[in-house]
């Protein structure tokens, strides 16, 4: 089977699914091959929560880029044992990229994102057939028409099981589950990078404004897709 082919198969088995639903289909699609990854960011405990709730085993990649916040790696600790998740990996990038890095956000944001996250997350992911991210169309810059179910340019499935939800469905899920909150949400944050390329955005803003503000960056890299949709 193609990946095209395959692609169309899940879609149209498990296209009208999205959160919980979503990811246990995706379990059973991808036994033992299925992963998350996760900023630990804003809303980040929406969709743990739910990995929880569908198997706390289930493999978990943080990306550690190296310019992360403090309050980020101590979010990470506390969520991590708020959900009892079983599988959290931790994932940083190698010694030698990191230092080619050194201070590269001043200049090259690209070839920033690119050694810090995208080639740790490549090495990660061998292994695996389906990621699962907490990308929703309602953060905007360029995801306005994201799919629940998508693959990337090397046939890698992309799953997106809060795609379709909105703020009033995310605000909801923390009250609902008294999930923690990211203490820089209280400060503005409303979308949590590495420190150098986030800032806090008025409400007025779109949510992913304050990442690499002033460029017309809008993505790190390792979302991209083979654009099948």
């Amino acid at each position: 089977m193609s990946d095209q082919d395959r692609l169309f198969r899940l879609r149209q088995a498990h296209g009208e699914l999205d959160g919980a639903a979503l990811l246990a289909a995706m379990r059973t699609e991808f036994p033992g091959r299925l992963a998350v990854v996760s900023s630990f960011g804003a809303e980040a405990a929406v969709l743990l929560a739910l990995v929880a709730e569908v198997d706390r085993t289930l493999p978990v990649i943080f990306l550690d880029t190296g310019e992360l916040f403090d309050e980020t790696l101590a979010y990470q600790a506390e969520l991590t044992a708020f959900l009892g998740l079983g599988a959290v990996r931790t994932v940083r990038p190698d010694p030698e990229d990191r230092r080619r890095a050194e201070e590269l956000w001043r200049t090259d944001v690209d070839a920033c994102c690119h050694l810090r996250k995208v080639l740790p997350l490549q090495r990660a992911q061998v292994g695996f057939e389906a990621l699962v991210d907490g990308r929703k169309r309602f953060h905007g810059g360029g995801r306005e028409d994201l799919q629940t179910i998508d693959a990337d340019r090397d046939g890698l499935i992309k799953i997106s099981p809060l795609a379709r939800w909105g703020q009033a469905e995310i605000d909801a899920a923390f009250a609902i589950r008294n999930l923690p909150r990211h203490p820089l949400v209280a400060e503005g944050y409303r979308s949590i990078g590495c420190w150098p390329c986030s800032r806090p955005t008025a409400p007025d803003e779109p949510v992913r404004a304050g990442r690499w503000a002033g460029s017309a960056k809008s993505e790190c890299g390792i979302h991209e897709t083979g654009k099948t949709a």
